[in-house]
């Protein structure tokens, strides 16, 4: 993750939950009152995320001390320490949900990617995510996603065209969309078109594009499609693929295989803030 941007965003997100204070732990605990904790594994799975933990501790308070025990890729079992932190109570308390949060959402994006990776069982075929991601979290969200061994879709509508149905719709077809994409993007700008039929493979290679994806198709379709595109061509499968029939599709020949799931419909990884002895207090 880019550690300036993963800064500012961390900022955000304390801002939002603390606003002028954290009035329970303030009201509480004085400044001077120093504590530790574990971050615990209540899950198996993988981890991502992990520099998170000692990024937003040091936003508010740079004397925290942060072991790692675990960290991003690691396979963590039910009950393992993931990391110690020490220092004053009121910082630990401050941070503990927004670490939580996004530990345990990466995670369990990275979990699921693995799983995926593991039942798809190809070496020729990648899994990949796509845009749908949470707003605000993509970074966060496609770097879980890497963690646990899957590949990068595009980041956003500005790094790459995908041609996509309605946009074909609107231009009247394939080959005038690409045209027009041709007429007005740099040669560094790979160009993806989305196909649902033999006659739309067969229009999108005659066009010149990078990369075609096969839309919403069987298969035993894509079986058939992969046969006519080009080796320099990339190929991609998407659109209502479960877990359930991910070897089938990796049997096709198809390049990669993206996964809205991975980052809208994943489940977060159980992880905890365990306090531990108080070292000094007023």
């Amino acid at each position: 993750m880019n550690v300036i941007k993963l800064r500012e965003d961390l900022k955000h997100f304390l801002l939002e939950d603390i606003g002028e204070r954290d009035v329970t732990s303030s009201s509480i605990f004085p400044s001077s009152f120093v504590g530790e904790g574990n971050i615990i594994a209540k899950d198996e799975g993988i981890l991502a995320g992990t520099s998170i933990i000692r990024e937003c501790l040091h936003l508010v308070d740079p004397s925290i001390e942060v072991i790692l025990y675990k960290h991003d890729r690691d396979r963590v079992l039910t009950g393992e320490t993931i990391a110690t932190v020490k220092g004053p109570v009121i910082h630990l308390l401050t941070c503990e949900r927004i670490i939580l949060n996004l530990l345990q959402r990466m995670s369990g994006i990275a979990t699921l990617t693995n799983q995926a990776v593991q039942l798809l069982d190809s070496s020729q075929t990648k899994i990949c995510d796509t845009r749908k991601t949470t707003p605000g979290l993509r970074m966060f969200e496609k770097y879980a996603v890497t963690c646990g061994g899957g590949s990068n879709h595009r980041y956003g509508l500005y790094d790459g065209v995908m041609i996509k149905d309605n946009h074909i719709a609107f231009a009247g077809s394939i080959k005038n969309a690409v045209n027009a994409v041709k007429a007005n993007v740099g040669h560094m700008v790979k160009i993806e078109v989305e196909t649902e039929t033999k006659e739309d493979v067969l229009e999108a290679i005659e066009a010149g594009v990078d990369v075609i994806m096969f839309d919403n198709r069987t298969p035993s379709e894509i079986e058939e499609f992969v046969k006519l595109v080009p080796s320099h061509i990339v190929t991609e499968a998407s659109g209502g693929i479960t877990l359930e029939v991910l070897h089938e599709y990796g049997k096709t020949g198809v390049n990669y295989i993206s996964l809205g799931m991975l980052t809208h419909s994943n489940k977060a990884l159980d992880i905890s803030f365990v306090t531990g002895w108080k070292v000094k207090g007023v």
